[in-house]
């Protein structure tokens, strides 16, 4: 019953979110508690419910705290040297120009945010595609290698579902995977490169008039003109705040600290240094609320989830239903088929129907069979390269109307580079025993 009774709750769940009949938000607060009702836990809901959240509160602290960390960050115009030196270097070859939008759009997408990153970089690049004739569908497809790889992120949004799922700590999920992400990234570098190649072949290498510094500025101005305000540039602390962010991301991988108080005290670093005005501090803070707010308010929301699945004991239920179902010879590599099969899920339902609904029964399962639970987030994380190519993805169509191009064509020139990503780290999280096999 405990079993049947889970399973109707995750297809009342995805069913809501999915037909938009219900907002993820709130559906994920509201479902359980409504099933755990059924299920004649009514008295039992509180405790599990203060459980839940308690055990998400720290991710959702790093989460608000890198978020605005990294907004302060292109605000002050830290990226604004990448982008003036790749349009001066670029020039008229669209080998470069491919490998200059890899590089861009990495750098960028390191915030987590696909619209921010799909904004600079097609207004940084566009005119130059369109005054060479390249394909527009090489730029969107780039992009989107770049970002689906760096969405991977604890502030992307999959690993922070993820964490919040399973009630992993991000040194458990989240640090592992940074070689696995530099092998993704070195695939995304490979892909332009050949994207690029094409391009150059069918157009040649164009003459065009050298760059010079303020005609680049002046490009780069136009980019960020939809993203920042040039009053809050900080163009005389870019050594700063790159050296901050440089030991930030050291202090990440050597992990010696909760990632969510380093957070913290890095943005309470940055906003002071760039703007020790109050008004200013005030008004930076504001202006990034909005994303922090759509991302923590539902991780903390998915303690509530998780919360009354485990106390009531209905995942352990669906486990136990799931390994009958799953034949013992597969079991072994339940880690490696997880992280195929999160392509097609979270390509054909979102993020918050995958990583709240599917991936604890995932696994649960997995622990019948020797593979830890950290192992199956680990891989859950790896199809997200294929998961921006989803028309569930708001930022795609951002960026489909940016290029210019439909949804249709883009998805059969991207979809086979955004699977060789999957492809690749997969093959690397096993190398590296980040996933592990039998």
């Amino acid at each position: 019953m405990l079993a049947l009774l889970g399973f109707s709750m995750v297809a009342v769940f995805m069913y809501l979110i999915m037909s938009k009949r219900m907002s993820a938000l709130v559906a994920i607060m509201i479902v359980p508690i409504v099933f755990g009702i059924i299920g004649g836990f009514l008295t039992e809901l509180g405790p599990m419910m203060k459980a839940g959240v308690e055990n998400v509160a720290m991710t959702a602290i790093m989460i608000l705290f890198a978020i605005l960390y990294f907004g302060i960050m292109i605000d002050t115009g830290l990226f604004d040297p990448l982008i003036a030196k790749i349009l001066q270097i670029v020039k008229g070859d669209p080998l470069k120009i491919v490998l200059g939008t890899a590089v861009l759009s990495m750098m960028v997408a390191l915030d987590g945010d696909g619209t921010t990153t799909y904004i600079i970089t097609c207004s940084a690049l566009l005119p130059l595609y369109k005054r060479l004739g390249m394909n527009r569908l090489v730029l969107a497809t780039v992009a989107m290698l770049s970002m689906g790889v760096m969405n991977m992120t604890p502030w992307g949004g999959a690993s922070a579902m993820a964490m919040a799922s399973l009630g992993l700590d991000s040194s458990e999920l989240f640090i592992p995977m940074i070689p696995v992400m530099g092998f993704g990234l070195i695939w995304v570098l490979i892909a332009a490169f050949l994207l690029g190649r094409m391009e150059q072949k069918r157009l040649g290498v164009v003459e065009l008039e050298p760059v010079s510094k303020r005609e680049a500025d002046l490009q780069l101005a136009a980019a960020m003109d939809t993203v920042g305000n040039a009053d809050y540039k900080r163009p005389k602390l870019v050594w700063f705040n790159l050296l901050l962010t440089v030991v930030l991301m050291a202090c990440l991988i050597i992990d010696f600290m909760s990632l969510a108080i380093l957070f913290m005290i890095f943005f309470g670093i940055a906003l002071l240094v760039n703007y020790p005005e109050l008004k200013l501090q005030q008004e930076r803070i504001a202006a990034h609320s909005r994303n922090a707010l759509a991302v923590v308010s539902i991780v903390i929301a998915a303690g509530i989830f998780s919360g009354i699945m485990s106390g009531t004991e209905m995942i352990d239920a669906m486990a136990q239903t799931l390994v009958v179902i799953i034949p013992d010879a597969l079991g072994p590599y339940l880690a490696v088929l997880v992280a195929f099969i999160s392509a097609p899920f979270t390509f054909f339902m979102s993020n918050n129907a995958f990583y709240f609904g599917v991936l604890p029964i995932l696994a649960q399962a997995g622990e019948a069979y020797g593979v830890s639970a950290v192992e199956i987030g680990r891989a859950s994380l790896i199809g997200q390269p294929v998961h921006v190519l989803s028309p569930l993805v708001a930022a795609a169509h951002l960026l489909i109307g940016l290029v210019g191009t439909e949804f249709g064509d883009l998805q059969r020139f991207a979809m086979k580079w955004a699977f060789g990503t999957v492809t690749v780290m997969t093959i690397a999280a096993v190398l590296l025993g980040v996933i592990t096999i039998g």
